[in-house]
């Protein structure tokens, strides 16, 4: 395993030797195996693995939703169990269903509610939520009726709720799981906005290969442990070690490997399907 590696103050999460099982297994067989991580600030990390990997357990440690049994995660220099009411304000959490986030009628009422909580000023509220709903290009929307929006635009509202609290890092657990293909757009859009224009850590949790192509580094989990951390190109080389992990390859990704099989000279940096579409267009011209 390649991991990325950074001093303390370069980590704004760190993961160290971290074990996790639930109190009500019978067998308590851990959930999490001594993951070790660093997250760099200012990355987007996509997060695989089957449905029982861990990776969504793992997500919930991330804002102190749930408390390592043994090892420690920490938040910059902090553990974050020392932590766990502070934390949410510099980690915020989307979930896969925007409908179990929104709490208001309203999509400016949704945005507030974090704000008011906090007791902050009314001006300054107003101020957060238009800044807010600007970033996820929901700004047009905000007297609107919170059931009245599609399923891609209800997550661009639950991720402005979170982004009006100004926080460092957002972690999305399956955030596209129940959108069509352009409701995943929409939020994939905005991620990929929020870390360019504003530099937030994105930690993307997915199922969806072709979402994490589109990171910087991908981590790919199985029965609690970490398989592989790397950058895209060289996690979704190792077909084979995916598959075995019960996961599906990119049919762009599965291409470019089978030309390789067949003797022709591909590109291994080639992901999607634009970059697949000119990689065999250089390779019928040079013919």
């Amino acid at each position: 395993m390649n991991r990325i590696v950074g001093s303390a103050k370069e980590n704004l999460l760190l993961c160290d030797d971290v074990s996790f099982y639930y109190k009500n297994s019978e067998q308590q067989e851990n959930i999490l195996n001594h993951i070790n991580l660093e997250i760099i600030p200012g990355s987007i990390i996509a997060i695989l693995g089957h449905n029982g990997s861990g990776k969504s357990t793992l997500a919930k440690h991330f804002n102190g939703i749930l408390v390592s049994k043994s090892g420690e995660i920490y938040f910059k220099d902090t553990k974050i169990r020392d932590m766990r009411i502070e934390i949410k304000k510099h980690i915020g959490m989307v979930f896969q269903n925007p409908d179990n986030q929104i709490v208001a009628s309203t999509v400016q009422e949704d945005v507030a509610f974090g704000l008011q909580n906090l007791e902050m000023a009314s001006e300054e509220i107003r101020i957060r939520i238009d800044e807010a709903l600007e970033a996820v290009s929901m700004k047009d929307y905000i007297y609107w009726d919170t059931h009245k929006l599609s399923g891609g635009q209800k997550q661009r509202v639950a991720i402005a709720g979170i982004l009006a609290m100004k926080p460092e890092c957002i972690v999305l657990d399956e955030p596209t799981s129940m959108l069509d293909p352009q409701g995943r757009k929409e939020v994939m859009d905005v991620i990929q906005q929020l870390r360019k224009e504003y530099g937030i850590t994105i930690v993307l949790i997915t199922h969806f290969m072709e979402e994490a192509v589109a990171c910087d580094r991908v981590i790919v989990m199985k029965n609690g442990v970490v398989l592989m951390d790397d950058i895209p190109a060289k996690v979704f080389n190792r077909v084979k070690e995916l598959k075995n992990a019960g996961l599906k390859v990119p049919q762009s990704i599965e291409l470019m490997q089978s030309l390789r099989a067949e003797g022709i000279e591909v590109s291994s940096e080639c992901l999607t399907e634009e970059q697949c579409i000119d990689e065999i267009y250089r390779l019928l011209e040079e013919r």
